[in-house]
């Protein structure tokens, strides 16, 4: 009886077992090649701005998961004093693994408006195809859930321009 009760118990252990590590491995095949070393920190939807501070160096670096909800609004905005740092940032629902916004080709900042539940990849880091100085570089990144729209000043009003030391000629 205690065999069998064994049996049964160690059966259970491994389906349990073989469930979660298939679990994980089909979490893993969502995820971009990371570089050795490299480290997932998730992170949650802010709800003020919040402010990523890291360094690119190889083999101790962060990328960050980033979960969003259909219609979410956000502005992400990466800086650093390093010329050769950027920021690459993947859609992990999509079967694509190329990055859908890249700071070395798309400017400084990403403002989007998401269309699906989704979560998505960041990941700094330092150019490879440059001469390297040092061990990589600081970098920054903003996160902003609730970017202010952008508000442009009607036409046919004119604009402020505040007091002057001389009033204008009158014709």
């Amino acid at each position: 009886m205690k065999s069998t009760l064994l049996g049964i118990s160690l059966t259970i252990s491994a389906l349990f077992g073989a469930s979660a590590a298939l679990a994980q491995s089909d979490t893993q095949q969502q995820l971009p090649q990371l570089d050795r070393g490299e480290k997932i920190e998730k992170l949650g939807f802010p709800a003020v701005l919040e402010k990523l501070t890291g360094w690119t160096k190889f083999g101790k670096g962060k990328v960050y998961t980033l979960p969003l909800k259909k219609g979410q609004h956000v502005r992400i905005t990466f800086s650093s004093k390093s010329k050769y740092t950027f920021m690459a940032i993947f859609d992990l629902s999509s079967n694509d693994d190329e990055s859908f916004f890249g700071t070395d080709e798309d400017g400084n900042t990403a403002d989007v408006t998401v269309n699906q539940d989704t979560t998505w990849l960041i990941k700094p880091y330092y150019s490879r195809v440059t001469r390297r100085r040092g061990l990589g570089a600081p970098y920054e990144i903003l996160i902003d859930p609730n970017p202010p729209a952008a508000q442009q000043a009607p036409a046919d009003q004119p604009k402020d321009q505040g007091p002057t030391l001389f009033p204008p000629r009158s014709k």
